[in-house]
This record gives C-alpha cells, structure tokens and sequence, in this order.
C-alpha cells in the first residue's frame, strides 16, 4: 500500500561538531565592507548552522500499538546489522530531549511487516513483535537501536518508520502507554548502499521489485531535511552493516 505525506511539522538540525556550534537566536556578524574575498570566505562556516523545517509523514498501514521498550528489535531475523542513532531536540530552542521514546518499526528482507506477514507475497512466522520497539533518550536526547537493514515491499523504497513520544508510562509487560505523540515521520536510505544490499541473498530473495527513492511517492528528495540517514559503514564488506544517525527536531508545545 502506498502512503501519503501529511503536514504537521518537524526540524532536523545539525549533528557532531557542527551541532556544538548552534546557538538559537544567534546571528553571524557581517564581514567589513572592506575586507578582500578569499576561497575561505567562500566556504560554508559551521557557525551558521540553522535549523531546517521538513514535513512529517504518515505512519502508514502497518503500525501497532504498545509495542516493547527495547533497544534490539531483530529478534531472529536475518539481515545486515543496522545500528541507529537517533538525537531528539526541541525545535524552538534545540535543546536535547530526555526520556523521549524514540519507537520504529519497519518491514523484514521479505518486505513482510510482523503482524501482518504475508502481505507482500512471502510466507513466514508472525509473532506480532518481529522488528518493531523502541527506547528512551538519556539527558542528550540520544535512542540507539540495533535492528537490520529493512528490505522492501510493492510501491514503496527501503525505510524505516518513527515516532516520538513523551511522558509514557512504562509497564510490567515491558511495553508503555499514555504519553504525547510529538512526531511521526519516515527514514530513508542512500541508494547506492541499498543496491548493495539489495544484492545479498537473504534480501535478493524478495521476488517483489524494488522501487527507488527515486521513485517513491513519499521520499521528495530533501536529504536529511526528508529523513535521510547518515550511514558509516561498520566493516570493509556489505555484510557488516552500517550505522545509521539522524538529529530529528520536534514540536513540543
């Protein structure tokens, strides 16, 4: 099934060094009038990171509630590693959220979502939970999540799906409730890794055909301001996985 974008609003901001730098409300003073252009003032600074708006997305056909607090959703599944970081800030003033659930879900190398397997054309187990949970940021607004590199499914390039919440109740089962939704959006991932990918046999077992970011109806082509990862490779093969990292801004208020 083929999702729809919708418009509520969030920020991504920049991450490392760059990040270190921001300081809201802040301008960079003008150069004199006098000085002389050089290739150095040509460059960007890093003092000059802003906050960038992007639209949310929707959270598609395959979502389910109360879903674990965990920081290891693969379960059983086989896949390249993909081991996520994910910043949540607030998008007025950047400042870190802590004890944010940061939650995802996303489809197996079948393109097969748990609870609802067999709905791209492949025949599995389904226990409900496969590839699906998520964690509380610490005082830096940081949720890592160890998972696998998604596969895909009819109409639809590779991604992941979010959303944060705050002020959830965690429960005796290892789930949560209650809470605020603050975001629900979509990450996505470079093509030239996912051509890769797409070529190791547990994925290229998937008989559905792929659809590009490109392609997608979903994905605009706005990099990381769309949900685009960053991703670094974790060995020198395809077969050792990539880390993947986002700086998501939220609305708080």
């Amino acid at each position: 099934m083929t999702d729809t974008s919708i418009g509520r609003r969030t920020v991504l901001v920049a991450t490392g060094a760059t990040a270190a730098t921001l300081a809201v409300g802040a301008t960079l003073p003008e150069a004199p009038t006098t000085a002389p252009t050089t290739a150095a003032d040509q460059q960007p600074a890093a003092a000059a990171a802003v906050c960038t708006l992007t639209k949310e997305m929707t959270e598609g056909p395959y979502y389910l509630d109360g879903q674990l607090v965990r920081a290891d959703i693969h379960e059983d599944k086989t896949g390249i590693p993909l081991k996520l970081t994910l910043t949540v800030v607030d998008d007025d003033t950047c400042a870190p959220l802590d004890s944010a659930l940061v939650e995802i879900w996303h489809c197996d190398a079948l393109g097969e979502y748990s609870g609802f397997v067999g709905g791209n054309g492949h025949n599995e187990p389904d226990n409900g939970t496969f590839l699906r949970g998520g964690v509380l940021t610490g005082s830096d607004g940081v949720a890592k999540i160890t998972t696998v590199y998604p596969g895909w499914y009819r109409g639809r390039c590779i991604h992941i799906h979010i959303k944060v919440h705050t002020d959830v109740t965690l429960t005796s089962d290892g789930s949560f409730e209650g809470g605020q939704e603050l975001h629900t959006g979509q990450l996505f991932f470079d093509e030239a890794i996912t051509t890769r990918v797409a070529a190791v046999p547990v994925y290229a077992a998937n008989t559905v055909p792929r659809t590009t970011l490109a392609q997608d109806g979903i994905y605009d082509d706005g990099g990381a301001a769309s949900g685009l990862l960053t991703l670094t490779a974790l060995g020198s093969s395809t077969t050792a996985g990539y880390a993947g990292s986002l700086t998501l801004g939220v609305e708080t208020s």
